[in-house]
């Protein structure tokens, strides 16, 4: 599709014009004669300029130079792309209208801005013609536009507008679907990722800006409501131009997007200031400067080696030359789809690179699961509780039937945990408490378990806080009194939440200077499959023994 754009915008520029001077300049009177519409007046007199007419009528005369006319040409029709209210005269004789003029006290029925006439075919011939327009531009009669006549194929003329629309319409679609997709995505994900909604955003925005250029073709909009869609444009182009490096800075992890950002802004707010009122200069502006911010952050992702860099910087290289090269009108949307296109590429290899990151989770978990029920299966483990329970057993049935019921709730505990990535914190509490009761009878020393503030809502991952049990439990030694003192205190900060275990008791000297076994290893393992990198622990010796803290961040 933008390659038969392109072709057709190519071969537009290289037919042969039916007028010879292609750039022919109007001359201009206030006042109204009819007989300044005849082709032989002598305008001599007349001004190049139009001034501010206010609501008065004025005439314009142009001289068309034709070339000899083909048959496959006729028959002829005249485009005219000009404000206000008026008649059309071929060498004196009236063709059409565009809009009414202001009349016994009703004001201007404004025409618009593009119009189309069919000449009669017996007013075609080679050499100078005449077209004189009786015009009033009551409602903008400051707008100094000049007056601009394309000549071709009548039919031609009325259809290629409507076959470049159904391109755009096209393209449009295309880009609308994806919108909502994205859209849909991003709402429905857990993760909601701010580039998904940046580049659907990106693609609604594109499509507004399609259907918005091609408005025209689709509603008759009066001259004097011009510069509203110009004006809609430019600030769809201005988001555009924010937008494109922003998803660019964040695919990249380009470190100074802040900067960046804040320095792209202040640029595109001091062209719009700028140049207010060059509509089309104004959106090639943003336009580089948009090329310009995303060749800082592609050429940094280069240095960077970051994944898609070299073809985003082809995507950049390629737009910049289609503007260059290519008619505005098309070359805009060309760029831009080309650009989206990347960004598209990009994303599907940071969809790819997330798969990969879910299969690692899906493999880590697996592993924990293993050696959450490893942590409890252990055979030196079994043998000592085992031997343990024998020896209760004999000396206090009773108190063996207790050890034995607090074993099998410990083990029933971690089979139901085993499975599951987040289990709610009363549950870890109670698999600390039975774990407790199971070592009192093994070590035969009296365990105290202490909690402050907990909030019975929140999920933990399952085994952490028991971890941390453990290791209090076989790195200490218990106090005068025979005791072990377990506190677990819990509290909410403006960061997030956070877990403090203390283990009072004397710390045993071989493992004072420890810095984390298999232990530290499973509790930073639970907490990076639950919360990414969102998560602090700390674990150190203390006067009283030991204490670790974990922060779960929001």
């Amino acid at each position: 599709m933008h390659k038969l754009i392109f072709l057709l915008t190519l071969l537009n520029l290289l037919a042969t014009p039916i007028i010879r001077n292609e750039d022919p300049v109007p001359v201009y009177q206030l006042g109204d004669d009819l007989s300044w519409a005849s082709k032989d007046y002598n305008d001599k007199d007349w001004s190049d300029t139009k001034g501010n007419t206010s609501d008065k009528i004025f005439w314009s005369r142009t001289r068309l130079d034709l070339r000899p006319v083909e048959n496959k040409l006729m028959p002829l029709g005249l485009q005219i792309d000009s404000f206000g209210a008026f008649e059309v005269y071929w060498d004196g004789i009236l063709i059409g209208r565009n809009g009414e003029f202001p009349k016994n006290g009703h004001p201007e029925k404004p025409g618009t801005e593009c119009s189309y006439y069919r000449i009669p075919d017996h007013l075609i011939s080679p050499g100078l013609h005449t077209v004189a327009m009786r015009s009033s531009q009551a409602l903008h009669p400051e707008v100094q536009r000049s007056i601009g006549f394309t000549l071709n194929n009548y039919n031609t003329l009325l259809t290629r507008p409507l076959i470049t629309m159904s391109y755009m319409n096209l393209m449009a679609g295309a880009f609308l679907i994806a919108a909502v997709y994205y859209f849909f995505l991003y709402l429905n994900s857990k993760r909601r990722q701010k580039d998904i909604l940046i580049f659907g955003t990106i693609c609604l925005l594109f499509f507004s800006l399609l259907i918005m250029e091609y408005l025209k073709f689709h509603v008759v909009i009066p001259y004097s409501e011009f510069f509203i869609r110009l004006e809609i444009i430019g600030w769809l182009t201005f988001a555009n131009a924010l937008l494109v490096p922003w998803y660019f800075i964040i695919q990249f992890n380009f470190r100074k997007g802040k900067w960046l950002m804040g320095a792209l802004l202040l640029a595109l707010l001091f062209l719009y200031w700028w140049n207010y009122g060059h509509y089309d200069l104004t959106a090639r502006l943003y336009s580089l400067a948009m090329l310009i911010a995303a060749f800082i952050v592609v050429l940094n992702g280069i240095i960077q080696k970051e994944k898609g860099g070299f073809i985003a910087l082809a995507a950049l290289l390629a737009s910049a030359l289609v503007n260059k090269f290519v008619v505005y009108d098309f070359g805009l949307f060309i760029s831009f789809t080309i650009i989206v296109l990347s960004m598209l590429y990009l994303h599907s290899i940071r969809t790819s690179v997330i798969e990969a990151e879910h299969q690692n989770a899906v493999l880590l978990s697996s592993r924990l699961q293993l050696e959450l029920l490893k942590k409890n299966i252990q055979p030196h483990f079994l043998r000592n509780t085992l031997t343990s329970m024998m020896d209760w057993v004999e000396e206090s049935p009773k108190e063996g039937a207790r050890f034995i019921q607090a074993l099998a709730a410990e083990f029933d505990i971690m089979n139901d945990i085993s499975e599951q990535t987040l289990i709610p914190v009363t549950k870890e509490l109670e698999l600390c408490r039975q774990h407790l009761s199971v070592m009192g009878f093994r070590k035969e020393i009296n365990y105290i378990w202490e909690q402050n503030g907990i909030d019975e809502t929140q999920l933990i991952p399952p085994a952490v806080i028991h971890t941390l049990l453990e290791n209090g439990i076989t790195h200490s030694e218990p106090l005068s009194g025979n005791t072990i003192h377990f506190i677990l205190q819990y509290s909410l900060l403006k960061e997030g939440h956070q877990y403090a275990f203390e283990t009072i008791a004397k710390n045993r000297q071989i493992m004072t200077d420890r810095t984390g076994g298999n232990g530290f290893k499973y509790i930073k393992a639970r907490l990076t499959e639950s919360y990414g990198q969102n998560w602090t622990f700390e674990s150190g010796s203390t006067e009283n023994g030991w204490i670790s803290t974990i922060q779960i961040l929001k």
